[in-house]
């Protein structure tokens, strides 16, 4: 099996489940060693007191044909985000990818609320998992991440820059923690670029995340089943697509090219031709703006 990524480093950060889980793994299956970092382990829960830990990441990572390595941390807290960039550079002496995919905010924004109604701790606390943690890693990690030429950092939101520019975003807490994500790549690209770094944006279209299919009370074997009671969700796609997306990304030579930009796993799948695990090739965010955002019923011919 090809393994274009042998030799390199990651580090994902937020890979418990959803977005972060399916980046992880899919480094590992283009034979990355990668450290998966969050809060959920095997012996303590975070806040969202959910089954999915970084240790099942780690053997998935290791599964899929890379080496998983489970780090717990919590990126809000400099000191332990120094320690984990220090304990990779001990044991590997190089960092090649990062992906920022910290996030933790399901339970703490409030859908269409106007911010003056919106609880206050819950919100800045969002913007505090959502930006502070990023800004926070990548201080720590991107010295050792420019010791080699070539490095690349993802930084992942939810919209592209086009769509977010037009779009509310559920609320004034989400829409800005959203758009600061995608500000991150573009200031990120201007201080990478000229030290042979590369940063990007990058959104996954609709997920089916953990918590997605819980929501609609299904499983990845049976997810079409949502369709009754969301059509639209005909669109959606697996986190393993996003992470095939991220993998492509690290195993460009040529990926400069993106440097600054915002990306999407259905925008990425056309540029270098992989697939989800269906085979297909859903790109949401253009259905999103030509079919369901103009209130057409849901169609995915020519999407998927």
């Amino acid at each position: 099996m090809s393994a274009p990524l042998k030799g390199k480093v990651a580090l994902v950060a937020g890979a418990t489940r959803g977005a972060g889980r399916g980046i992880a793994v899919e480094l590992g299956a283009a034979g990355a060693t990668v450290y998966v970092t969050g809060r959920s382990t095997r012996t303590r829960r975070s806040e969202y007191d959910r089954p999915e830990t970084i240790e099942d990441t780690a053997d998935l990572v290791t599964e899929a044909g890379g080496q998983g390595i489970a780090v717990p941390a919590d990126h809000l807290d400099p000191a332990q985000v120094r320690a984990l960039v220090d304990r990779i550079a001990d044991e590997q002496g190089r960092l090649d990818v990062l992906v920022n995919d910290i996030w933790g905010g399901e339970n703490l924004f409030e859908w269409e609320s106007p911010l003056w109604e919106h609880d206050l701790d819950k919100g800045l606390h969002l913007l505090r998992l959502a930006v502070e943690t990023h800004a926070i890693t990548s201080h720590h990690a991107l010295p050792l991440l420019l010791r080699h030429p070539g490095g690349l950092v993802v930084e992942v939101t939810d919209g592209t820059a086009d769509y977010n520019a037009d779009n509310y975003r559920v609320n004034f807490f989400y829409d800005l923690a959203k758009a600061s994500v995608l500000r991150m790549a573009f200031a990120l690209g201007h201080e990478l670029g000229p030290r042979g770094a590369t940063a990007v944006a990058l959104t996954p279209g609709w997920l089916r995340s953990e918590i997605m299919l819980d929501t609609f009370g299904v499983r990845e074997d049976n997810w079409r089943d949502a369709l009754e009671r969301e059509p639209h969700f005909a669109i959606s796609e697996t986190p393993r697509y996003v992470g095939r997306a991220v993998a492509a990304l690290a195993a460009d030579p040529d990926v400069a090219r993106w440097n600054g930009r915002s990306l999407s796993s259905g925008g990425l799948a056309q540029e270098y031709g992989f697939t989800d695990l269906d085979g297909s090739r859903p790109d949401a965010w253009r259905y999103l703006v030509e079919v369901q955002d103009t209130g057409k019923p849901a169609d995915t011919t020519g999407y998927r």
